[in-house]
């Protein structure tokens, strides 16, 4: 969190209220140098609520399931 666009802004900018809220916040994620650590500490960390790495936490499932799916067919 150190080195990420949000480190100096107030944490209710990332666990907006409405679709709009989220566009705010994506766009403070989009150029951010440590997007995919943040990304990757709220999925792997099962974290339901806020915008991480410039996702929403539907988007964050979808991911999620996704990353699932793929470590199922390598396995194999």
């Amino acid at each position: 969190m150190q080195l990420g666009n949000c480190r100096d802004l107030p944490a209710n900018v990332f666990f907006p209220s409405d679709g709009a809220g989220v566009e705010v916040a994506r766009k403070i994620c989009v150029s951010c140098p440590v997007r995919m650590e943040c990304l990757d500490y709220a999925i792997d960390n099962h974290i339901d609520h806020g915008v991480w790495g410039g996702e929403s936490e539907r988007e964050r499932r979808r991911i999620a399931r996704r990353r699932r799916l793929e470590t199922r067919y390598q396995a194999r």
